[in-house]
């Protein structure tokens, strides 16, 4: 009895954010496990005594606390979440940005991590909600993000694909973000998406304004200056192919659409003046007449 009393009275450090999963407390004691080498039988035997333990981001009272007091607090502790929302279409530059205003987050440190643990300059994070701990740290949301859509693409690849090959993935990733700035709605995508495909293998420059907006540039506006100028490879009307990186967080139907064109034979498409859709042409000629039919709409 001296023993226990005594090994619940040891002093542990303890993040004041933890997360545990939902499930069974085997679930969650194996977590802990994983995560904490002084997580041990006794206290797996402890916390079964003591009651069911939380799921989730967990706030804890005190960074140093006791094994008596941090196993308690595991079934007591509170959830303290909030949500942030990616839109789809957002540059990584904006969303981070709004992050560090909304959450109070230094937006260099965002950065800075972002930097370190993303794959390429964009779409490393899926467009959605997510629940956050409140009082997260820098580099643990970028970590959590990051980790989340990884997680959430490689299962999506499993299941469009079959298999998952990172850097084949990050390629449909650039794709379904095109997609994403010249697509007027998701219903849309797949025929936008046939037009990238069908450029791609004819060899043609895909000369799509939504290359260009990316980054800190993802909210300006495409002109003949900025066309002439840019020589880096999201200028699609000057380079052939893909640019190297996606150009802003994507969302899922974004993502399908990208794998899964519509099998057409278009090549062009302009926007419809006064509704929001595009009108898809096969032939350059038949583009022409396209762009006529619009000019005429606006005078």
């Amino acid at each position: 009895m001296a023993f226990i009393l005594f090994y619940m009275s040891l002093p542990i450090k303890s993040s004041k954010t933890l997360f545990l999963p939902s499930g069974s407390t085997f679930r969650i004691i194996s977590k802990l496990n994983k995560d904490m080498p002084y997580f041990c039988f006794l206290d797996t035997i402890a916390l079964r005594m003591i009651g069911y333990p939380q799921s989730g981001w967990l706030q804890l009272s005190n960074n140093t606390i006791t094994k008596g007091d941090f196993i308690y607090s595991l079934t007591k502790a509170k959830g303290l979440d909030v949500s942030i929302t990616i839109l789809p279409g957002e540059s990584y530059y904006f969303f981070l940005l709004k992050i560090s205003k909304d959450l109070g987050l230094d937006f260099k440190k965002l950065l800075k991590y972002y930097y370190e643990l993303a794959y390429q300059k964009d779409g490393n994070i899926l467009a959605q909600t997510y629940k956050i701990p409140k009082g997260i740290k820098e580099k643990e949301l970028i970590k959590l993000l990051i980790e989340t859509s990884d997680a959430f693409y490689k299962k999506l690849s499993y299941e469009l694909l079959g298999k998952y090959n990172k850097k084949e993935w990050y390629r449909y990733l650039t794709i379904a973000s095109i997609l994403q700035k010249e697509s007027a709605s998701a219903e849309e995508m797949p025929l936008v998406s046939s037009v990238i495909h069908n450029r791609l293998a004819r060899g043609m420059r895909l000369q799509m304004d939504g290359s260009l907006k990316y980054g800190k540039f993802a909210n300006d506006i495409i002109t003949a200056k900025t066309i002439r100028e840019n020589t880096n490879d999201y200028n699609t009307y000057k380079t052939r192919g893909l640019p190297h990186n996606p150009v802003c967080a994507v969302g899922k139907e974004a993502i399908k659409a990208a794998i899964r064109p519509k099998h057409t034979n278009y090549l062009y498409f302009v926007r419809y003046k006064y509704k929001k859709k595009h009108i898809f042409a096969s032939t350059y000629k038949e583009h022409e007449a396209n762009i006529k039919a619009q000019y005429k709409i606006r005078k």
